[in-house]
């Protein structure tokens, strides 16, 4: 056997590592993974959708108060369909109001109640509202209520579009409307996500490997772990209460899939490395497993550690992505440790054709493109880090003064029906008469709490709403465009001055309810972000023991976000004209790219420490770099391509969320993991391991000195 470097694992970890490698005991954890894959997936089933109107809201906020207090009102159990019907060359005339007298009549069969309100006119004639009361279904939810409403609306657009005079539009909007629209974006997404996700995923380690069947092992062992993170988030669904929208399993799927392909990418390159020092392939195997699997679990610690961190955000939507992010990453990472080197294994050496590692070759990659890279780079450490902090400087700057928040209506990629109509809606009646803010207060106080609100600037009407149970609403339309900052100061303004008028009015509506998860949003990366750093240093300080590198590299993963946000939102701005980031971009964008770059610089560090043992600080990062380099690019290129596949979905909050990260993986992948930190850690120098030594030779030292 050629001698490789020494591998020193805890007594549990040598132990599983000597099970799965085994000539016999591999078949044991095959076949155990194997079988309760199977009842797990037996037992998934279809997700529990929420009836909770606020579940999607941020607890403890106005807005989400009002939808409560909104439940005692005789129509807490409606949400209406608004037709709206315009003329692109005028006003309405006869005709369009004998259309509109007939629809109403026929829609009262559709409407909940059986009874549809007399039509509203627009100023001038240029547009008039019908609004259908339909039952409530909880934004997200699915079952039977959602097919009913999704059908009631088809039958309402059926309706209202047909026989229409000549040049007149009729558009179906509202909450019914728009609710029916989104859940028609995502139908069929998750199927089509997984689809393009797995075929980004082959092809790529189709081209990596060059071998016609070794990508169908890893690709097998991951989709199988993505079948079964489905499965536990459907049971946790009905079980704990967890949501498992269509955004929240795309984006889990995603992570699945890049993150466990990027572990797979490194433990077969470690394992091909590995079969040319050993002729016996368990052997082989079990170094490769030994050498990779603490960087392995390191990098999966940190990053299922930082999306737990989100337990602790007022979003819920941040919350389920990181609770359930933090499931896929844990059971990636058990199947890409547990089940792929058995897998591998049964398969022998000639998995590899036609580039079949032979015992004895030497590894083409000391003295390849990455170790000319790496003694260029570290050749010149000073004005390659000026150089590289330069750049990424520059990137970040373009998201200096950027808007961040989507109304309801900018949500989408695609402008749906319900969107035009709120278009049509604003422009006829007013900005903000579409989605006016409501008000909730006593019943006794309905008249002290109108007269306030007609005297908040900002504010065009009030006019009275539902009552009962001791409450009354009031629907208050505002100046500014809806999500706007205009809108959201006059929100404020009627909050303040409300708080010091009788009758307990609270403000609640789509504005407000933006503003509140806005001011959430703000908080969670307050708290959230420092909670991510601290992780990250933690798991590198523990791995590295070097309180220095663990910083550098940290640092590194800053900057890296920062010059990833910057750019992206330059592009949103002045490529996509995209109205602005939305809310969780930010924060998602910073612990993906943050806890997974920690994945690249703990591939890289690791192995250059373990090289520092004998060699000194400058010819260790070289020899990592040539080591690594290759499948650490394979892997960034790998990761970046599947977030970007979340912009097959007309959803910006998922396609923004996959340029950002996308964009920073390559960014860390082809200039911070491959340019800056081998130089940065050059011009360090042995200080880098402080307060540790990795054991280098004093000689040796002396030579880099």
């Amino acid at each position: 056997m050629l001698q490789s470097s020494r591998m020193s694992l805890p007594a549990p970890l040598a132990a599983v590592v000597a099970a799965l490698t085994g000539r016999r005991s591999k078949l044991i954890p095959l076949g155990v993974g194997i079988v309760v894959s199977a009842i797990l997936l037996g037992l998934g089933g279809a997700a529990a959708s929420s009836d909770d109107p606020t579940s999607g809201m941020p607890s403890g906020a106005e807005s989400t108060a009002v939808v409560r207090l909104q439940e005692r009102l005789p129509q807490a159990r409606q949400q209406p369909a608004i037709v709206v019907y315009s003329r692109s060359d005028g006003a309405l005339g006869g005709a369009e109001r004998r259309k509109i007298d007939q629809d109403r009549r026929a829609l009262a069969r559709i409407a909940e109640g059986g009874k549809v309100a007399a039509p509203v006119f627009a100023p001038g004639d240029r547009a008039a509202l019908l609004s259908v009361p339909l039952p409530s279904v909880p934004s997200g939810a699915d079952g039977p209520a959602a097919d009913r409403l999704n059908q009631q609306v088809k039958a309402i657009r059926r309706q209202v579009t047909d026989d229409l005079p000549d040049g007149a539009r009729a558009q179906v909007t509202g909450p019914a409307g728009f609710q029916v629209d989104l859940a028609n974006v995502f139908d069929g997404a998750d199927g089509l996500l997984l689809g393009v996700t797995a075929l980004v995923v082959a092809l790529l380690l189709l081209i990596t490997y060059r071998s016609p069947w070794l990508w169908l092992v890893p690709l097998t062992v991951i989709a199988l772990a993505d079948r079964v993170v489905s499965a536990l988030l459907a049971i946790l669904s009905r079980e704990a209460g967890l949501v498992a929208d269509g955004a929240t399993t795309g984006i889990v799927s995603v992570l699945v899939f890049g993150a466990g392909t990027n572990y797979a990418l490194l433990l077969i390159a470690r394992y091909r490395e590995e079969l040319r020092r050993h002729e016996e392939r368990h052997e082989a195997m079990r170094a490769a497993l030994g050498h990779a699997a603490p960087a392995i679990l390191a990098s999966s610690s940190t990053v299922a550690l930082s999306l737990s961190t989100l337990a602790l955000a007022h979003l819920p939507f941040d919350r389920n992505i990181g609770l359930a992010g933090a499931l896929g990453i844990v059971t990636a990472v058990v199947f890409v440790l547990g089940l792929l080197p058995p897998a591998l294994l049964l398969f022998g050496r000639r998995l590899f054709w036609p580039l079949v590692p032979e015992y004895g070759d030497p590894d083409p990659a000391r003295t390849g493109f990455w170790a000319r890279i790496g003694t260029a780079v570290t050749g010149r450490p000073v004005p390659v880090t000026i150089a590289s902090v330069a750049l990424l400087v520059v990137l970040a700057l373009g998201s200096i003064g950027a808007s961040t928040g989507l109304s309801q209506s900018q949500q989408l990629r695609d402008r749906p029906d319900s969107v035009r109509g709120q278009e049509t809606i604003a422009r006829t009646f007013g900005p903000g008469s579409s989605e006016p803010a409501a008000i909730v207060v006593r019943a006794d106080a309905v008249q002290d709490v109108t007269r306030v609100a007609r005297q908040t600037p900002g504010v065009a009407r009030v006019s009275p709403g539902a009552q009962g149970g001791g409450l009354a609403q009031l629907d208050a339309q505002l100046k500014a465009e809806p999500g706007s900052a205009a809108a959201f100061s006059t929100i404020k303004d009627l909050r303040h001055r409300l708080g010091a008028a009788p009758g307990d009015g609270r403000v609640g509506g789509q504005d407000a309810s933006d503003l509140d998860k806005k001011d959430a949003a703000a908080a969670d990366r307050l708290l959230i972000v420092p909670l991510v750093l601290a992780v990250v240093l933690l798991v590198l300080v523990a791995l590295l023991r070097s309180i220095v590198a663990a910083v550098l590299l940290t640092l590194s993963n800053i900057i890296s976000w920062a010059a990833a946000l910057g750019a992206s939102t330059w592009a949103f701005d002045h490529v996509f004209g995209f109205p602005g980031i939305d809310l969780p971009v930010p924060l998602l964008s910073f612990l993906f790219l943050v806890a997974l770059g920690v994945d690249y610089n703990i591939f890289l560090i690791t192995r250059t420490r373990e090289e520092a043992r004998t060699e000194s600080t400058r010819g260790s990062v070289v020899t990592a770099l040539a080591s690594t380099g290759g499948v650490i690019t394979s892997a960034g290129i790998l990761l970046a391509a599947v977030f970007t596949v979340l912009g097959v979905l007309p959803i910006i909050t998922l396609t923004q969320l996959g340029i950002v990260v996308g964009f920073g993986i390559l960014l860390d992948t082809l200039l911070v993991r491959t340019v800056l930190v081998p130089a940065m850690v050059t011009l360090v120098g042995h200080r880098f391991w402080w307060p540790s030594s990795p054991r280098v030779g004093v000689a040796v030292e002396g030579a880099e000195r």
